[in-house]
């Protein structure tokens, strides 16, 4: 086997290199131009950019730096910068669909393995959104793929508690999702200035989660979390229509009054065909310092709305687990950095890692899916 050539070994180190935000090998992007190298072992890369204003560009170029001066040979190393033609952004926009043409939701096709929860809530104000991002990152950190719709057009607060403060990256009518702890994040958040609020009514409700769906290019997902809007109207029942495999983890708190209303949530199931996952309870009864429990919202809410939801759907809704009352969930909300991560072993983070555990290891039926293979 003939010896590679020093731009041949540059080229093995530049596969190594993962674009931010498409998360693929910057090789397998076609974003790597010419390299040259002189007799003193300095060698210059050409790197085109998706978008002359690609956010992710300085990250990048010391990617690039980094992995070309590992190659041997190499002494130092330098990054010119270019864009894409259309012609080029045209290729890659059919590599990253696929192959396919036009605006598909591939979470709906009938061969997708990702396992996609819509976490609900009967009304407002229970931590919903705190669960969805928290789930997320625990899963990521177990080494999943994961990405957030932040379906709570009118209430987004995901990239608050993400931290999140960059904007999608548009790829003509594609739109890359910023990526933070690992996890694929889209928001209408991200798309409007300031605190501005959002006043639409259902059909623009309903096209803008289509549009999330549709033109967000969230890659290979194992798993995709859709953070609804409290109760059961029109998004809670877009996302039914729009994945129709989709599952719900219901989030209710432990007094009686939010449980009733999120057993309303689960019962929506009935009628749009969605099989509930299970029940989290969140805002559960914390440990005091010497030992006493704490239950400022009373206890066992979560498992009455799991034993109420098992018979009227007359299929099994585990409670997945209790998270307690605790400061520290709250303010890593607050610093935009999950409790999971920022504090895994506090009381919260512990739950919460104890829940996304069991949702990693639920299996993902098979029935009448094609395998991706042809028999010889």
């Amino acid at each position: 086997m003939p010896t590679p050539t020093i731009t041949e070994r540059i080229r093995q180190r530049l596969s190594e290199v993962i674009d931010p935000e498409l998360r693929l090998p910057i090789t397998q992007l076609g974003m790597v131009g010419d390299i040259a190298v002189d007799e003193a072992g300095a060698a210059r890369v050409d790197v085109k950019l998706t978008i002359a204003a690609c956010p992710m560009r300085n990250r990048i170029v010391e990617d690039v730096t980094a992995a070309a001066v590992r190659a041997e040979g190499v002494s130092t190393a330098s990054v010119q910068l270019g864009v894409m033609t259309p012609e080029e952004r045209a290729e890659l926009k059919e590599h990253l669909r696929g192959g396919e043409s036009g605006k598909v939701n591939r979470f709906a096709q009938a061969d997708s393995l990702t396992r996609v929860y819509a976490v609900a809530s009967g009304k407002g104000g229970v931590g919903k959104s705190s669960v969805t991002v928290n789930l997320a990152c625990a899963l990521a950190a177990q080494g999943l793929k994961v990405g957030i719709i932040d379906a709570d057009i009118h209430g987004f607060s995901v990239p608050d508690l993400m931290g999140i403060t960059d904007k999608p990256t548009r790829l003509d009518e594609l739109i890359l999702p910023p990526v933070a702890y690992g996890v694929k994040t889209i928001s209408i958040g991200m798309f409007v200035e300031g605190n501005q609020a959002v006043a639409w009514r259902g059909p623009m409700l309903h096209r803008a989660v289509e549009q999330f769906l549709t033109d967000v290019h969230f890659g290979d997902l194992d798993i995709l979390l859709l953070d609804l809007p409290p109760g059961t109207g029109d998004i809670a029942i877009s996302v039914a229509q729009l994945l129709p495999g989709s599952e719900l983890l219901v989030v209710t708190t432990p007094q009686t009054a939010a449980s009733n209303v999120a057993e309303r949530a689960g019962a929506l199931s009935s009628q749009t065909k969605q099989r509930v996952a299970g029940v989290i309870e969140n805002m559960g009864p914390m440990t005091l310092p010497d030992g006493s429990s704490f239950a400022l919202f009373g206890s066992g809410g979560g498992q009455l709305v799991a034993d109420r939801l098992t018979e009227s759907l007359g299929s099994d809704v585990p409670l997945l687990g209790s998270v307690p009352l605790d400061m520290h969930l709250r303010e890593a909300g607050d610093d935009g950095e999950p409790v999971v991560l920022s504090d895994p072993d506090s009381p919260a983070g512990t739950a919460l890692r104890g829940i996304a555990s069991r949702l990693a290891v639920k299996p993902r039926g098979m029935s009448g899916r094609k395998l991706p293979f042809s028999p010889a």
